[in-house]
């Protein structure tokens, strides 16, 4: 698995100075930050409407989907696969594979500003 989310990253930064008209990543791309963000909240959902529906292959193939957008909003952000791997290392030293990072370990900072994702109605207004 590391493997290949390491050779997506690889491939979506390649994509990214594509042709848009040709290649979806480099559409996707020069959408812009909130389109990313708006595509890895939509196919999170879509995996959870399929797993609470009972549709694993569903269930599979939106998560690969999941997997590509997230990857992508990754490479737009500068984060590299290896960061993310590294910070489960650390959790799994600390708390277990299987555990998620209790709130009261995480440091404190400031509370992260809630950003509206653009409409696409609210685009079309202008």
């Amino acid at each position: 698995m590391v493997d290949s989310v390491t050779r997506l990253y690889k491939a979506v930064l390649a994509a990214e100075g594509a042709d848009p008209a040709t290649s979806r990543t480099a559409r996707l791309m020069r959408a812009g930050r909130a389109k990313m963000a708006k595509k890895v909240a939509e196919e999170a959902v879509e995996v959870v409407i399929d797993a609470m529906s009972g549709q694993s292959e569903a269930v599979v193939r939106e998560s690969a989907d999941l997997l590509y957008n997230l990857v992508v909003l990754w490479a737009h952000a500068g984060v590299h696969p290896d960061e993310v791997w590294a910070e489960m290392k650390r959790r799994e030293r600390l708390f277990g594979i299987a555990e998620k990072l209790p709130k009261n370990m995480v440091q404190s900072q400031p509370r992260r500003r809630v950003v509206a994702l653009e409409s696409r109605r609210d685009r079309k207004r202008r």
